[in-house]
């Protein structure tokens, strides 16, 4: 792999707020970005030097793209695998389109972390109803029927709290394949944020501690709130993951602790991952500036903190009665604000997020938290 030296152009699949975090720091780093989604004044396209605007499957758009930049990585991972396969025939694609063939598909997720020693939920495949059926009996209920492909934040997903709700959750889906997963009674959920280089060294941001409202997280800090053990054992995985898919870029690792103290890894993302948007404030090199030398082919950054920290998102319902008061949660000068630079406030849409820096990681989210609750007079009262 050549060194990708600033003033060079870091192609982007994807254009939202993970890509427009990632141009930030690589245009502080010299570097031009060039982002290619379907979409026109994205948050990504709002501070990249190039839009392009196309269709993925628009293979022709790919092929010039590719030929206008001098590296690519992604920000979204759902991108077609043929795509990704166009573009590596003329640059360098980072992580590979294989790691992305596997993390965008949870049939190929559970079945390669599963081959490879790696902890998982028990799983069935489903295609019919009837082999729905047979597996809910087989694994158990409750369970977590999910489409194989393209789902996020929960979407695609449905819950069998018995045999006789099979049918309804399997229209619920509306998919063509699907993952039937045994439920996890977990007390926790926590996020290994990774980067591995060329040369096969790898950094990590230790273990992020998680909370979700509705399958979209909500709140996360690190330090997480875990044994020594369990630490150093979801970043030996994580290790493990990276290496046995020879990831080249920023990969994070999703798991369950469960109430009987075993980790489960529930989902890997071969990008930044939203868990880790306070590295940006909290941490020597952030994961953005992380993911840009990884694929730069630069030495990776320092991921020492700089104090315990905490992040809180912030959702399009917080708009429902007008702009929030950001005044407000900017009270406390240890808060940061970022908003993404999306035209629309949708319900349960990422606008933005909060972090805040603090002498304990439950002192940040105290913090964070407040700062949230001032954004709205209701919730000031």
């Amino acid at each position: 792999m050549k060194q990708i030296t600033p003033n060079a152009i870091i192609g982007v699949f994807g254009s939202g707020q993970l890509g427009r975090m990632f141009a930030i720091e690589a245009r502080k780093m010299g570097y031009r970005v060039h982002t290619f989604s379907p979409e026109s004044d994205t948050p990504t396209g709002q501070v990249a030097d190039f839009e392009t605007c196309a269709d993925y499957e628009d293979l022709s758009e790919v092929e010039k793209f590719a030929k206008a930049v001098d590296v690519v990585t992604f920000e979204f991972e759902n991108v077609p695998f043929e795509t990704v396969e166009r573009a590596a025939q003329s640059i360098e694609v980072f992580p590979r389109g294989e790691v992305l063939h596997i993390a965008q598909h949870r049939l190929r997720e559970k079945t390669f972390l599963a081959q490879n020693g790696f902890p998982v939920t028990a799983f069935r495949h489903i295609k019919t109803l009837e082999e729905l059926r047979n597996a809910a009996a087989e694994i158990g209920v409750p369970a977590i029927l999910k489409t194989a492909g393209f789902g996020y934040d929960g979407k695609g997903q449905a819950k069998i709290k018995s045999i006789a709700d099979c049918e309804t959750a399997f229209a619920q889906i509306e998919a063509n394949e699907a993952v039937l997963e045994a439920f996890v009674d977990y007390q926790k959920e926590i996020s290994v944020v990774a980067a591995r280089d060329f040369q096969g060294n790898f950094a990590h941001y230790g273990v992020i501690e998680n909370a979700h409202e509705n399958h979209i997280l909500d709140v996360s800090f690190a330090p997480a709130f875990v044994s020594e053990k369990i630490r150093s054992e979801a970043i030996e995985i994580t290790r493990g993951i990276l290496e046995t898919l020879s990831v080249v870029g920023l990969m994070t690792v999703e798991f369950f602790l469960t109430n009987t103290g075993k980790l489960l890894v529930n989902e890997l993302a071969p990008r930044p991952h939203n868990s880790g948007h306070l590295t940006i404030d909290a941490c020597v090199c952030s994961q953005f500036e992380q993911q840009l030398r990884a694929v730069c082919g630069l030495p990776l950054g320092s991921t020492e903190y700089l104090k315990p920290s905490a992040m809180a998102n912030l959702l399009g319902d917080l708009w429902g009665n007008g702009e929030p008061d950001f005044a407000a949660a900017l009270e406390n000068p240890n808060v940061k604000l970022h908003i993404y630079g999306k035209q629309e406030a949708r319900r349960a849409r990422k606008m933005g997020h909060l972090t805040a820096l603090a002498e304990t990681s439950e002192e940040a989210v105290k913090i964070v938290e407040q700062a949230r609750r001032n954004l709205t007079a209701d919730e000031r009262r």
